[in-house]
């Protein structure tokens, strides 16, 4: 019999930890909401509870604690505040799978704070011994409450070095319900990042009204 995995989400009240953690609640997961707002990321879990009754979750509100107690770490942070939460997870985060959602966009939508490595690869630079994937960064919160737009389901891409990481991330991308494409290794985060910021420029820009998303079509 396979063990129910625990899955931290640290951020668990922001916009995407939110969308994460209420798509995550339709599996077979434990899930760890963590925030520095308690009172928000308990309404979240609320929400969750009255959808899924029978779901085991909790609001724990130490990220090193929710950390240790999971199988899977969602980094469901800004960027700059990916290296402080970085700083306080280290020493649990051993082997474990840390996914990497943020984007490091500057304030105005026309670049990346980032130099040559991705977001992801510098969280794989701070906690060198765990498994770093990058997930569910180029999708915005309505795809999760709709991951289907016109009857089209939305992709959702992967990157990492660590094939087994790889396939347990590509199960979560599927219980939210999103396609999942694996699109390499951890290096091609640095092209998912700019997806996503190409994906809010036009967004601006045509009044997609943040419901949007990536298609690959193939024969």
């Amino acid at each position: 019999m396979i063990a129910t995995q625990t899955i931290a989400i640290i951020g668990a009240a922001g916009n995407m930890g939110s969308a994460i953690a209420k798509s995550l609640a339709k599996g077979n997961y434990n899930l760890l909401l963590q925030a520095s707002h308690v009172q928000k990321a308990q309404g979240v879990l609320n929400e969750i509870k009255k959808a899924n009754p029978d779901i085991s979750a909790e609001v724990i509100n130490c990220s090193f604690e929710a950390s240790w107690e999971a199988d899977i770490i969602i980094l469901a942070v800004p960027y700059q505040a990916e290296q402080v939460v970085a700083e306080k997870i280290r020493e649990v985060a051993n082997q474990k799978i840390v996914i990497s959602v943020s984007n490091p966009l500057n304030s105005t939508y026309n670049g990346l704070l980032t130099n040559e490595l991705s977001a992801a690869e510098e969280l794989q630079d701070l906690l060198p011994n765990a498994k770093v994937v990058k997930a569910f960064n180029t999708t915005f919160k309505a795809d999760f409450e709709k991951p289907f737009i016109k009857d089209t389901q939305v992709d959702a891409f992967i990157a990492g070095d660590n094939k087994e990481a790889v396939a347990t991330v590509k199960e979560l991308i599927e219980t939210v319900g999103f396609r999942a494409v694996n699109a390499g290794g951890l290096s091609v985060s640095r092209t998912l990042e700019r997806m996503q910021l190409l994906l809010i420029q036009l967004s601006v820009a045509n009044n997609y009204n943040w419901h949007a998303g990536w298609k690959v079509l193939h024969n």
